[in-house]
C-alpha cells in the first residue's frame, strides 16, 4: 500500500474518474492538491485524526497524540507531544496565538503558543471536543468548552483561578462544537443546542432526524456561516438554522433569541462536513456503494459538492469524487471538512491523506479551456483578465488557437485571428508566413498582412506575389491594387509581369496591372500607352492625376476613338497646356472628330474657334446638318458667301433662306420658301420675321393664283396687312377652299382687336382715376414745419425765432421749404410756383402746395 502511495501524483485533479471527465463538458469549479511536504512524512508513521486552519497556519493532530503547527505548503514550523494516545480536537481563537488540545486519554489543555500562559487538566473520561473564545487574547475573554458526558464551560477568574460550569449532560457524548461571537453550539445522541454565552441561557434545540445512525460512526458537522447564522449536517440531512431576535412582546419567560430553520434538505450521502461558499454550500460525503459482482456494500470514494439550498430542497452546481489515500478502509467519522475564510480554501482530511481544494481562478479556467481545445473562449477570458492571469500569455494562447486552426484546415480564419494575435509584431507575422508557405496557403493570409506599422520585408510580400502569379491572375491584380507600392521591390515585380506577358501577350489583366506597375513606378508614359491599348476607363483620371498631357499630343486620335465626349472635355479644360490648333491638326484626318471638338468648343465659347467656323460649315454639312442652322445663326465670324455656296450646292433650303435673308435678299428668299417648299405657313412667318410691306406685296402676289395659298393668307394677315388688299385682288369666281371660314376668322379677329382696345381704356381710365384720387387724398395731408427745418434757399432756420412777427413759408409737396421772399417771383406765363430743387420747369410733385402766413 505504501508502495501505491508514492505513485500518485501531487495533483487530485488526475486522479479524479476519467471517463466522466471525458463525458463531462462543465467546467469544475474547484482544483485539488495533496498537502505534501511535512505532512506526507508524518502521516506515512502516523494517522490524522483532526486539523484545524487558521489564515496563516495549520494545526493538525494525529492518532499517536502528536500535534503539529504547519504552514499552508504542509511544512512543519512547530511540534507538540500532547498524549500517546489519539486527539480528538485542536481549537484556536481568531488571533491564531492560542490553541486548545483534548484527548481520548481526558487530557486538556490550553496554551499560548507565543507566551507563558497555561492550562493543564486531566479528566476521568475521554474528552471528544474543545472550543476556545474566538476573543481568548482579551483578558475578559478567558472561556474555552470541553465536551466529553457534559459539556463544561471554563472561565479565569480575577484572581487567575479557572473554574467550571456545567452547561449541559444526561444526553450522551458530546461529540461536535462550534463557538461564534456571543453563541456556542454543539451536538450531543439527542440533537443539536445552542447557548448564548451573555445571556447564560440555551435558546434552542434542534433534534436529530434520523436516529437509526450510531452518532459516534455518523458524527454531526457543525459550521457557522456568519454571526447568526448555523449549517447542520447529520447523516443525509442538512439544515440551515438563522438565530433571530425575540420581539420584546413575546419575552415573558423565554430566552431573547430564537432560531428559524430557513432551509432544510436531503442529500444522497452521508455529510461529513460542511463549509459555506458566497450563498452556496460545500458538502463533504461518504459514500457507500453496492458492488455489482459481489452484490456486497463498500466504501466508495467520498465526493466534494457544491450545492445551492433553497428552502426545502437544493441544486447540484458541481460534484467531484475524490481519491484520497486508504479511502477503503475509512469511515464515515474519519473525515473532516475545515476551511479558511480569508481565501476560500478547504481542507479534506482523512486518516492518510490530507487534500486542499481551492477555488478555481482565470489561469485556471483557461487551462481547462485549452484541455477542451475551446481557444477562442480562452483567448477572450484572457484578454478580459490580463491583468489577473500569471500563468498564461495572451500571445501564447494566441498562437496555439492559429496552430490549432492550422491543423484543423481552418487556413482562412487562422490568417484572420492572425491580424488580432499578431498585432504589431513583424517577426512573428514573418514567421507564421513562412508556416503558411510551408503548407501551401500563403493566399490565405494575403489579405491580411500588414501594410504599415508594422511593414515586413519586402521578400515577403513579393514572395506572396509571386504565388499569385503563378495561379490567380485577378488575384494577384486585386493585391497589386490593394498594396502600396512601396511595400515590395517594384522592378522586381515589373519583370515577373513582364516574363508572364511573353508566355500570354494579350491577357488583359497582367496588362492592366503592368500598367498599374508603371503608375507606381511614375513610368506613366509606358502605362498611359498600355491603358491606350486596352481603352481602359481610368487613362483620363491618369492623365489629370499626374499631369500628362505633354504625353498625350500625339495620341489625341486614340483618346477621341475611346471615348470621344470624356477626350473633348478634358481638353478643352486644358487648352493651356495643348492648343486648339494642335488639336485641330492632330484630327484632320478624322474630320468626324474634328468636328465633334470644334462643335462643342463652338457651344462653349463662339470666338475662340473663330478661325475655323469656315471650316466648320463644311463639317456641319456633312456631319450634323441638325445643328448647320443653329450654328449659323450663332456664328458671327462665318464668312456667308461661302456658307451660302455650300448650302445651295446641297440643297440645303432652310438654311439657304436664312442665308438670303441675312445677306439682305429676302425676296429671294422668300421665293424659295414658295417654290421650293411650298409652305406657306412658312412663307407668313418669313414676312412677319421681316415686317417689309414689299415682301407682303410679293408674297401676295405669289399666291393671288393658288388658293390655298390665298386661305393661309386670310387665317395669318389679318394683324399685319389690311385683309382688303389681298380680298380685291381675288379673281370673280375663283374658288377658295375654307373661304367662308376665313372671312369669318378676319372679323373674330377684327372684333377682337376691338374689344381688346376698349377694354385697355377702360382699364387705362379706371387707373388714371384711382392715381388721381390717391395723390389728391396725398396732397390733402399736413406737413410738420418746426425749427429744425431750414429754407432750402438761404439755409436759415424756416421758423423766426420770435413767433410773434409775422412770416410766410412756402412748402412743396417734394418737403422742401422755403421762405416766400427767397422764392423766385413767379413768370407771367405761368402762376404756379415750383420747387427750385426738384422740378423747375415741369408741373409736378414739387407744385407749391402751402403758403403759410403769420
Amino acid at each position: 500500500m505504501a508502495e501505491a502511495e508514492e505513485q500518485e501524483t501531487g495533483s487530485l485533479e488526475e486522479s479524479t474518474d476519467e471517463s466522466e471527465e471525458e463525458e463531462s463538458e462543465e467546467e469544475p469549479k474547484l482544483k485539488y492538491e495533496r498537502l505534501s511536504n511535512g505532512v506526507t512524512e508524518i502521516l506515512q508513521k502516523d494517522a490524522a485524526s483532526c486539523m484545524t486552519v487558521h489564515d496563516k497556519f495549520l494545526a493538525l493532530g494525529t492518532h499517536y497524540g502528536k500535534v503539529y503547527l504547519l504552514d499552508v505548503q504542509g511544512n512543519i514550523t512547530q511540534k507538540f507531544d500532547v498524549s500517546p494516545v489519539k486527539i480528538n480536537q485542536i481549537s484556536l481563537d481568531e488571533s491564531g496565538e492560542h490553541m486548545g488540545v483534548c484527548s481520548e486519554d481526558g487530557k486538556v489543555q490550553v496554551f499560548g503558543l507565543y507566551s507563558g500562559e497555561e492550562f493543564h487538566e486531566t479528566f476521568d473520561c475521554p474528552i471528544k471536543i474543545i472550543a476556545v473564545h474566538p476573543h481568548f487574547v482579551r483578558s475578559s475573554c478567558k472561556q474555552f468548552v470541553t465536551g466529553g458526558k457534559k459539556l463544561l464551560l471554563f472561565e479565569r477568574s480575577w484572581m487567575n483561578r479557572w473554574k467550571s460550569v456545567v452547561l449541559h449532560e444526561g444526553e450522551g457524548n458530546i461529540r461536535s462544537v462550534k463557538w461564534r461571537g456571543h453563541l456556542i453550539a454543539w451536538a450531543n445522541n439527542m440533537g443539536v443546542k445552542i447557548f448564548d454565552i451573555i445571556s447564560k441561557q440555551r435558546i434552542t434545540n434542534v433534534p436529530r432526524d434520523d436516529i437509526s445512525l450510531r452518532p459516534d460512526m455518523y458524527p454531526c458537522s457543525l459550521c457557522w456561516k456568519d454571526n447568526v447564522t448555523l449549517i447542520i449536517g447529520w447523516g443525509t440531512s442538512v439544515k440551515i438554522c438563522s438565530v433571530k431576535e425575540r420581539h420584546a412582546s413575546e419575552m415573558r419567560d423565554l430566552p431573547s433569541r430564537y432560531v428559524e430553520i430557513v432551509s432544510q434538505f436531503e442529500t444522497e450521502f452521508y455529510v461529513s462536513g460542511l463549509a459555506p461558499l458566497c450563498d452556496q454550500l460545500v458538502v463533504l460525503s461518504y459514500v457507500k456503494e453496492i458492488s455489482e459482482k459481489t452484490e456486497r456494500e463498500y466504501c466508495a470514494r467520498p465526493r466534494l459538492d457544491i450545492i445551492q439550498p433553497l428552502s426545502e430542497t437544493c441544486e447540484e452546481i458541481s460534484s467531484d469524487a475524490l481519491t484520497v489515500r486508504g479511502f477503503q478502509e475509512n469511515e464515515c467519522r474519519d473525515y473532516h471538512l475545515e476551511y479558511s475564510e480569508g481565501e476560500s480554501l478547504f481542507y479534506i482530511v482523512s486518516p492518510r491523506d490530507v487534500v486542499v481544494a481551492k477555488e478555481r481562478d482565470q489561469d485556471d479556467h483557461i487551462d481547462w479551456l485549452l484541455e477542451k481545445k475551446k481557444y477562442e473562449e480562452a483567448l477572450m477570458a484572457a484578454e478580459i483578465s490580463q491583468k489577473n492571469i500569471k500563468r498564461h500569455k495572451i500571445l501564447d494562447i494566441g498562437l496555439a488557437y492559429i496552430n490549432h486552426l492550422v491543423e484543423r484546415g481552418d487556413y482562412d480564419i487562422a490568417a484572420r485571428k492572425c491580424q488580432k494575435i499578431l498585432g504589431k509584431n513583424a517577426a512573428l507575422w514573418e514567421y507564421e508566413v513562412y508556416k503558411f508557405k510551408e503548407i501551401g496557403q500563403l493566399k490565405a493570409i494575403s489579405p491580411y498582412l500588414p501594410r504599415g506599422d508594422p511593414v515586413l520585408k519586402p521578400l515577403i510580400y513579393e514572395m506572396i506575389l509571386h504565388e499569385f502569379l503563378e495561379s490567380d491572375y485577378e488575384g494577384f491584380a486585386t493585391l497589386i491594387r490593394e498594396w502600396p507600392g512601396d511595400l515590395y521591390n517594384n522592378s522586381v515585380i515589373v519583370q515577373a509581369v513582364r516574363d508572364h506577358l511573353k508566355k500570354d501577350s494579350q491577357n488583359k489583366t497582367l496588362l492592366k496591372t503592368l500598367a498599374e506597375l508603371y503608375t507606381y513606378d511614375k513610368n506613366y508614359g509606358n502605362a498611359l500607352e498600355i491603358y491606350l491599348t486596352l481603352r481602359h476607363k481610368d487613362v483620363f483620371q491618369l492623365i489629370h492625376k499626374h499631369n500628362l498631357f505633354s504625353s498625350i499630343k500625339d495620341k489625341i486620335v486614340l483618346l477621341m476613338d475611346f471615348d470621344s465626349e470624356k477626350a473633348v472635355d478634358m481638353l478643352l479644360d486644358n487648352e493651356d497646356k495643348i492648343s486648339i490648333k494642335k488639336v485641330v491638326e492632330e484630327l484632320e484626318d478624322r474630320p468626324e472628330l474634328q468636328h465633334v471638338y470644334l462643335h462643342k468648343l463652338f457651344k462653349r465659347d463662339h470666338h475662340k474657334g473663330q478661325r475655323y467656323h469656315e471650316k466648320q460649315i463644311s463639317l456641319y454639312a456633312e456631319y450634323d446638318r441638325p445643328n448647320l442652322l443653329p450654328f449659323l445663326r450663332d456664328s458671327t465670324h462665318c464668312p456667308l458667301e461661302k456658307a451660302l455656296e455650300i448650302c445651295q450646292q446641297r440643297n440645303f433650303v432652310e438654311e439657304t433662306v436664312y442665308l438670303l435673308s441675312r445677306m439682305g435678299n429676302s425676296r429671294s428668299a422668300l421665293k424659295m420658301i414658295m417654290e421650293e417648299l411650298h409652305d406657306v405657313d412658312k412663307a407668313i412667318e418669313f414676312a412677319k420675321e421681316q415686317d417689309d410691306g414689299e415682301l407682303w406685296e410679293d408674297l401676295i402676289l405669289y399666291s393671288i393664283d393658288k388658293p390655298p395659298f390665298i386661305t393661309g393668307l386670310l387665317n395669318n394677315i389679318g394683324t399685319h396687312v389690311d385683309p382688303i388688299l389681298l380680298i380685291h385682288r381675288i379673281k370673280e369666281g375663283m374658288e377658295i377652299p375654307n373661304l367662308r371660314d376665313s372671312l369669318v376668322k378676319i372679323l373674330q379677329d377684327y372684333n377682337l382687336q376691338i374689344l381688346l382696345r376698349e377694354g385697355c381704356k377702360k382699364i387705362l381710365v379706371a387707373d388714371s382715376l384711382s392715381l388721381l384720387k390717391k395723390m389728391h387724398r396725398t396732397q390733402m395731408k399736413g406737413v410738420l414745419v418746426d425749427e429744425e427745418n431750414i429754407c432750402e434757399s438761404c439755409l436759415s432756420p424756416i421758423l423766426p425765432s420770435d413767433a410773434a412777427k409775422p412770416f410766410s413759408v412756402v412748402v412743396f409737396h417734394c418737403r422742401h421749404m422755403f421762405h416766400k421772399e427767397c422764392l423766385p417771383m413767379p413768370s407771367m406765363n405761368s402762376a404756379a410756383q415750383f420747387c427750385n430743387i426738384c422740378s423747375a420747369k415741369n408741373r409736378g410733385p414739387g407744385s407749391a402746395i402751402l403758403e403759410m402766413k403769420k
